[in-house]
């Protein structure tokens, strides 16, 4: 019999060790995408409308391949612009699992965008919307404990969350910030123990495209991350666009991965983009990497004077 509970335990805490840091990673940071350059409003309310034209994506992101219970993520949002040009409104809907914790998130965006030359928009936005978060601490466990509340088979907590950007764009330079979560939270478990649910979040994204020759463009990029309590992180990118159809590129996510990125432009409404993150440091010798799809559609049937920000 204890034999049978030392086993018992010694798997609850390498299963804690795996996944409770993960899940403190993901309640410190916004959910994370390797191909935001390619859909800044997950990053960023301000970006909404921005595509001129309603604008649908759907991403499903697979992180660390070959962990058990690693997580899993799919985006679906879903933006376009009203006023004569001038309002944005969107929806962002996501799913993500890690471990024991399934979350779900869904956003409702607005942004103003304000012209400021020929092809140049300053647009400030914001987010709000409801964050539920549910764990199975039981699975984990099973019945070795006698403290009901830490252990209870489904705790459940929804909250309301709200987001804030301003993004300027042109033809060949972006730039914007945000802070997508603004209210933290945090739940008592019990008299001793409390989980951060989330904390404060700040993004700053820039990219500028210039032009090589005729037929391509290099297209850089940098994005810093703030997260409370753990030190500034950024991703530095570099895309090569072909034609305006194909797109490869290459970022480095700091201490944590190499991305490799592909992005065809199949139909003028249609758009596949994938990517495959290279693990570096102490996850690779868990995981053999992540994988990111991403399908874009546009509803613009009829090419307009004002040039698209993509």
């Amino acid at each position: 019999m204890r034999k049978e509970l030392g086993a018992v335990l010694v798997k609850v805490a390498v299963v804690l060790l795996m996944v409770i840091p993960a899940w403190r990673s993901a309640a410190q940071q916004k959910v994370q995408f390797s191909q935001y350059m390619f859909n800044s409003v997950v990053i960023n309310p301000a970006y909404t409308g921005a595509d001129e034209a309603l604008s649908l994506t759907f991403i499903n992101r697979t992180q660390w391949t070959g962990v058990d219970k690693a997580p899993s993520t799919q985006s679906l949002s879903a933006h376009t612009l009203f006023g004569k040009k001038h309002m944005g409104l969107g929806l962002t809907l996501i799913n993500d699992q890690i471990g024991v914790h399934k979350n779900l998130d869904a956003m409702a965006n607005y942004a103003y965008h304000l012209k400021t030359g020929d092809r140049s928009y300053l647009s400030m936005g914001l987010q709000a919307g409801v964050h539920n978060r549910r764990s199975d601490y039981a699975s984990l466990a099973g019945t070795i404990s006698n403290d009901p509340k830490l252990y209870n088979p489904l705790i459940t907590h929804t909250f309301i969350d709200f987001g804030m950007g301003v993004y300027f764009r042109s033809p060949r330079f972006h730039w914007g910030v945000s802070a997508p979560e603004l209210i933290p939270q945090r739940i008592e478990l019990n008299d001793t123990l409390s989980v951060q649910m989330s904390k404060v979040n700040f993004f700053i994204f820039s990219k500028y495209r210039l032009p090589l020759n005729e037929t391509t463009e290099v297209e850089p990029s940098v994005l810093i991350k703030y997260f409370a309590g753990v030190p500034v992180s950024f991703d530095i990118n570099m895309n090569f666009v072909f034609r305006k159809v194909l797109t490869l590129g290459l970022s480095y996510r700091n201490q944590e991965s190499i991305d490799f990125l592909l992005k065809a432009q199949l139909t003028p409404q249609l758009q596949f983009g994938y990517s495959y993150d290279y693990p570096i440091g102490e996850i690779s010798r868990l995981s053999s990497g992540s994988h990111e799809i991403m399908v874009n559609y546009l509803f613009r049937y009829v090419r307009s004077n004002v040039t698209s920000p993509r």
